[in-house]
């Protein structure tokens, strides 16, 4: 395997996360404030960092909070990190706990930073929801009001429907189009069936359920008690260990009607979460007296045509990382890649293993190949744990690190699509 030269390794000490939980459900008082601040603590407290000892804290984060825009600062004080520590909330749609991490990994390497805190939050219950774009313009104007007499214009011109909220959707700006419709698109584009995306669908619950009941996900997920009566959630509500294919199949098209193959069953859901990680330079690791779990070897971003390939990320960034690397899909041991929809998983697994697509769009004169799925998403993943948009690439990266010490196996990659057409992919080693 080909590394790039001089540049110090970087490792992954350990990662947590608190339990993903739908929205409007467990965590619904809570602002992805809270849940970052949960997060953080409970990293500080399983890895026995000390605080003075961060340098930067990175977390990613989609549906902002107007009162707390750089979340990363105002949850990283409240955890106990030092006032002097800077802090940064970066967004990427779905991939933005990927480049926090990846951003903690750059700071490491050119030794600005020895120690990061990286990852990401969401909040989908506490999402902003405004006025309309007339009646935001008469309040901004009201501001320069002087008189009795100016307040009794401020209802001229202003329609009733200028009154309504304004709910946020979660669409591409670029194209109008909501991801649903897209991810319907491209299933019928690429040749993904409604019962291949429930059989997927089912697979991630049912894998995701074992793993919770037997204690595979229980080093990564921290326990947490809600206020005002401290309720004890310690496990995420999204797997449903008793859905079936029939059930799947009675659900109704929930994007493109009536004629559409994504439902409620095979997308991933509204999630409330948050998920962090310890990375550092290998060095300060070995003086801090920490075992590292996995080397942070290398990453690529990629981005194409929103219109076309909005959900097509990792069949791209796949293989740029492993032709960077110098690996084969045979190299990986461990396989973690971002759930939003099964139709978008299952398409993109379909064009890694095209030659047609290996030609037409990589340049390769055959395909990528195939990826085993003894070796993929094997405790679940986004559509079965959920997905709290910020959060889920630290709860990937995690995952993945530790299924590498549990499996015994040498390399993991992990894959995430992204709005805007974005992709990213990042190769993890077992730290030996």
């Amino acid at each position: 395997m080909s590394t790039t030269p001089a540049l110090p390794p970087v490792v992954f000490i350990d990662g947590v996360r608190i339990p993903f939980q739908r929205s409007s459900t467990g965590y619904r008082d809570f602002t992805s404030y809270d849940l970052a601040r949960l997060a953080i603590k409970a990293l500080l407290e399983k890895t026995g960092i000390s605080p003075e000892a961060i340098d930067w804290v990175l977390l990613g984060s989609v549906i902002q909070n107007v009162n707390t825009p750089n979340v990363a600062r105002d949850a990283a004080l409240a955890a106990g990190i030092p006032r002097h520590v800077p802090a940064v909330t970066v967004t990427q749609a779905c991939i933005s706990a990927n480049k926090a991490i990846t951003t903690g990994m750059d700071l490491i390497r050119t030794g600005q930073a020895r120690v990061v805190i990286a990852g990401g939050t969401e909040s989908l219950t506490d999402v902003p929801i405004r006025f309309r774009r007339r009646f935001r313009q008469k309040l901004v104007e009201a501001q320069k009001y002087r008189g009795p007499g100016d307040y009794l214009k401020f209802f001229k011109g202003l329609r009733l429907k200028d009154l309504l909220p304004e709910i946020p959707a979660v669409a591409e700006f670029t194209t109008g189009r909501t991801m649903g419709e897209d991810c319907d698109m491209l299933a019928a584009r690429i040749g993904v069936s409604r019962q291949e995306q429930d059989e997927y669908a089912l697979r991630s619950h049912l894998n995701a359920a074992r793993a919770i009941e037997e204690g595979l996900l229980a080093d990564e997920v921290a326990p947490v008690h809600v206020p005002p009566d401290f309720t004890l959630i310690d496990r995420d509500n999204g797997p449903r260990a008793d859905t079936t294919l029939e059930k799947l199949a009675k659900l109704r098209p929930a994007f493109i009607k009536p004629h559409g193959t994504l439902t409620a069953g095979n997308s991933s859901f509204l999630t409330d979460g948050a998920a962090v990680t310890l990375i550092m330079a290998e060095e300060t690791a070995r003086a801090l007296g920490l075992t590292p779990k996995a080397y942070l070897r290398d990453y690529v971003y990629t981005a194409q045509d929103p219109y076309e390939e909005l959900l097509l990320g990792p069949a791209y960034a796949t293989p740029k990382l492993l032709d960077k690397t110098g690996l084969s899909l045979k190299d990986i041991d461990v396989f973690e890649f971002h759930e939003a929809f099964a139709a978008q998983i299952l398409a993109n697994l379909k064009l890694l293993a095209s030659d047609t697509f290996a030609r037409e769009k990589l340049g390769r004169d055959r395909a990528v190949g195939e990826i085993p799925m003894e070796k993929f998403n094997t405790l679940g993943g986004s559509l079965s744990l959920g997905h709290p948009f910020g959060a889920t690439g630290a709860r990937l990266v995690t995952t993945a690190a530790n299924r590498l010490i549990r499996e015994d196996g040498q390399f993991a990659l992990v894959a995430a699509c992204a709005a805007g057409a974005m992709g990213n992919a990042i190769l993890l080693e077992r730290y030996a």
